[in-house]
């Protein structure tokens, strides 16, 4: 096996991976169209061109109403407050996702409880949420991860038992679907996020489903400054902002809409090869299938660096690093525990609903993945040709096959932030609990 690139050898690949975003020459002609018309805003809302996307995206997604909305933390914000989650209520959350699951909650009044993941999935665990519950749980945030969905039967039927509300993050899961029901169509509302990563995007933005006429009242609502929707069957008065989408972003999204069902089936095949691949490498486990997603898609390509114990091998962040040197983007650290995360700054001094800080929180499952355990590769690595693969395959081979070797390293080579002060003063106090 040739030196690692890392170590000064050659890489495995040195051409890039096909751009992100994609786009039609269409969207530029609608664009236009869209700036001589004169109307670029969200008002009235929602717009027609906005509606004529939204009806088409909730069909994709298997729900009645699709709304477009800032973007894709306000979207969960909005999603709490037309399910009536006020200051001081509760609301399970997984400790492995992006700090925006949680601070949306703390942007409500409310209390974020982190619940584990489950180590196949890395999505939320059932069980985990359901030990979680407290005396003033409102609702549970489910997130689809990267390319598995959370068991939404044990969690529905624990949402009925506890009289939970369901808001599915839905930020890695356009397209996809559980048992024949597309991803956020499940719970009682879905928020999508359209942020440039993402597998729709209008460089930023959210958007937000559901099947009940009374939440997309609240939604628009919410959305449209306090405005009462159109219909309003329901009469409910909320207080509102203005989080509407431009026309501008819903001229661009018709044709992200129109290409998302091809590049999911190309990502979809491809992952399918990477899998296969990558099975028996050395200290590589791939995520086992998950037959209930009867959709699959692909935000990530996500598998667990996993060393034989007693092996000499190096961190996860050595071991991610030597990949991408080998030219395949790639991440470890993509997501932290969330209470860990010098992102999240929720203390009792500047989140009044708190009684006290996150400085006790454990959950194992989650930070095994975050800080030692998972790779994830992204998606636009999966949407060009079968070679693309087989190089991202070939640059994990030849890394895992060198562990001995990248054991003998300095780990500064990862080129992997340390903690900053305030998470590493939080992780000494849990240790020390």
């Amino acid at each position: 096996m040739s030196q690692l690139a890392i170590l000064g050898g050659n890489p495995v690949r040195k051409q890039p991976f096909s751009p992100w975003p994609q786009y039609l020459p269409s969207d530029l002609d609608r664009i236009r169209q869209t700036v001589e018309s004169r109307h670029w805003g969200g008002f009235p809302y929602p717009t027609p061109l906005a509606t004529e996307f939204c009806l088409s995206f909730a069909d994709l997604q298997g729900a009645r109403y699709a709304l477009p909305v800032v973007n894709g933390t306000v979207s969960l914000t909005v999603a709490l407050q037309a399910c009536g989650v006020g200051f001081g209520d509760e609301v399970i959350v997984p400790a492995f996702t992006w700090d925006g699951t949680a601070t949306a909650v703390l942007a409500m009044g409310a209390v974020p409880v982190f619940a584990d993941v489950d180590p196949d999935t890395y999505c939320l665990d059932v069980e985990s949420a359901r030990r979680a519950v407290p005396p003033r749980t409102r609702a549970i945030i489910p997130v689809h991860l990267a390319m598995r969905f959370t068991d939404m039967d044990a969690l529905m039927a624990l949402a009925r038992e506890k009289n939970l509300k369901v808001i599915e993050d839905c930020a890695h899961a356009h397209g996809g679907a559980y048992k024949g029901q597309g991803a956020g169509s499940i719970g009682d509302i879905g928020s999508f996020s359209l942020q440039e990563s993402k597998l729709m995007t209008s460089g930023e933005g959210g958007l937000l489903t559901t099947s009940s006429l009374e939440y997309y009242e609240a939604l628009q609502t919410v959305i449209n400054c306090g405005r009462a929707s159109l219909s309003d069957e329901f009469g409910r008065r909320m207080i509102g902002l203005n989080y509407r989408m431009t026309d501008l972003q819903i001229a661009l999204l018709i044709g992200q809409l129109e290409m998302l069902p091809a590049l999911r089936e190309k990502r979809a095949k491809h992952a399918q090869l990477l899998t296969s691949l990558l099975s028996g490498l050395p200290a590589v486990r791939t995520l086992p299938p998950q037959p209930a997603i009867t959709q699959p898609t692909h935000y990530t390509y996500v598998f667990q660096y996993r060393p034989e114990p007693g092996q000499p091998a190096p961190h996860r962040d050595l071991f991610v690093a030597a990949i991408a040197a080998e030219g395949i983007p790639c991440d470890g650290r993509f997501y932290e525990a969330v209470y860990r995360s010098d992102l999240f700054y929720a203390t009792p001094g500047n989140c009044a609903q708190l009684k006290s800080d996150y400085s006790v929180c454990s959950c194992p499952v989650s930070e095994r993945a975050a800080y030692d355990e998972s790779v994830w590769l992204f998606q636009f690595c999966l949407i060009g040709e079968e070679e693309d693969i087989r190089d991202v395959a070939r640059a994990v081979e030849k890394v895992s096959s060198n562990l001995d070797e990248l054991a003998k390293q300095d780990p500064s080579l990862a080129g992997v932030k340390a903690m900053g002060r305030a998470q590493r003063a939080r992780f000494e106090r849990q240790k020390n609990y």
